[in-house]
């Protein structure tokens, strides 16, 4: 069933674009995962781990990093992670009562070795010379969207499964430092949404609801900015409805992490995170911190005019950009929020090198909850069929703008490798 769904997004994604633009796009959440059971199972190592105990009420948000969570050590090339939030027996938490914002996981040199004070729970991006952020391939500035892994509300749907024989290579002791040791690093951004007057509004951090006027550094909010990061940070709560009582619940992200010991049959990737928002400055380093400098990371859509029909609410956002090495595209999936529509990446030449499509849930149940995004199509090209040359990018964001939406994202994941001649890859 999935390895049918997968072949007829890519054979009919024309056909899926417009059912998505006229926004009845909302299919059961399911076969969009591309599993890693077919992959040389004598090498494949998995693990299943969890983030340590965080704590939510109604309306309450999470939004800490944590040091040195448990990960796989060594020289090793990372094929997947997959994650979820759980209640402490394990049980899968539907989006409709925790909104999973985002989750990202990162690599980090750091001074050895960590002090108990240093692996609790931080509110905020770590920046000392203990610390090194590795980052990922760009292209980004000053390592936002650094990540290696990271998604969201789709996180159950979406494959992360890198075929063989490629992986991400990670633990090469020649990167490292004297004197640090590599470790990890995961931001787990939830929102709990259950008794609150605006569900959306809260998913979307519009700072109405949340009662904020500055940002979690004290600093205030930019004139007109009415929703986004900025205004649901760790602490802060979303307007409930009068007289709303609900339990304080103990949750974890439950990760699993796939790799294989390297060796010469891997073929490294590099990967890239694109941002629909990216300016294309860059900081020359007196500019850092000003706001027009690189990837925005959110954006917000204004409504349509009152009485459009939905096929002419549509909120379309390009950005161009060129990758630093180009090569064979092997993976490729946009990130989007609640009422997104899909994105495309083109070459320089218009040709599509990825169209990626949200698939929204039609029930309650985790993973198919409906109004939410719970998978986004992924694209796997045959090696060697799709590749990027030195060449300016287009990358397309499409949004509903029949009502307002506010904080929404458009980042785009890219895994290139160099070419290889009679790679085959793992059949799905």
């Amino acid at each position: 069933m999935r390895v049918d769904f997968l072949v007829k997004m890519h054979k009919h994604s024309k056909i899926c674009m417009f059912l998505a633009l006229i926004w009845i796009a909302t299919v059961y959440a399911e076969s969009v995962i591309v599993t890693p059971t077919q992959s040389n199972e004598r090498k494949l190592k998995s693990a299943v781990f969890r983030s340590p105990a965080f704590v939510l009420g109604p309306g309450q948000v999470q939004n800490k990093i944590y040091l040195g969570i448990d990960f796989p050590k060594g020289h090793i090339a990372l094929k997947g992670f997959d994650a979820e939030v759980v209640d402490e027996g394990g049980n899968s938490i539907p989006l409709h009562e925790t909104y999973l914002h985002h989750w990202l996981v990162e690599t980090l040199y750091h001074k050895m070795p960590l002090t108990e004070e240093q692996t609790k729970a931080q509110t905020r991006r770590v920046h000392s010379s203990n610390y090194i952020i590795a980052g990922n391939d760009g292209i980004c500035q000053d390592h936002i969207l650094s990540q290696i892994f990271g998604l969201g509300s789709e996180t159950r749907h979406t494959s992360t499964f890198i075929p063989d024989p490629y992986g991400i290579v990670v633990g090469d002791p020649k990167q490292i430092l004297e004197g640090y040791v590599e470790d990890w690093m995961l931001n787990v951004h939830a929102i709990d949404t259950r008794g609150v007057v605006n569900s959306l509004g809260c998913t979307e951090c519009r700072c109405n609801l949340y009662n904020v006027t500055k940002d979690e550094y004290g600093r205030p909010l930019r004139q007109n900015y009415i929703g986004g990061l900025n205004c649901c940070y760790e602490g802060t709560q979303c307007q409930l409805k009068e007289g709303f009582q609900g339990e304080i619940r103990t949750l974890y992200l439950k990760y699993t992490v796939y790799w294989m010991n390297l060796d010469e049959s891997i073929v490294p990737v590099r990967t890239y995170i694109l941002d629909v928002t990216d300016t294309g400055q860059r900081s020359d380093g007196s500019s850092r911190g000003q706001s027009h400098v690189g990837c925005q990371v959110e954006y917000d859509v204004a409504p349509c005019s009152a009485g459009s029909p939905p096929s002419e609410c549509i909120n379309t956002r390009e950005a161009h950009m060129a990758i630093p090495q180009g090569g064979d595209v092997i993976y490729a999936v946009a990130h989007q929020h609640t009422g997104g529509l899909g994105s495309v990446l083109y070459g320089q030449d218009g040709r599509e090198i990825c169209s990626s499509l949200p698939l929204y849930g039609q029930g309650s149940e985790p993973g198919n909850e409906t109004g939410y995004i719970v998978g986004m199509s992924t694209c796997y090209p045959e090696p060697g069929s799709v590749k990027i040359y030195n060449e300016t990018l287009k990358l397309q964001a499409k949004y509903s703008s029949e009502i307002r939406h506010t904080g929404v994202m458009n980042l785009f994941y890219l895994l290139i490798a160099d070419s290889v001649h009679n790679v085959s890859v793992s059949s799905y």
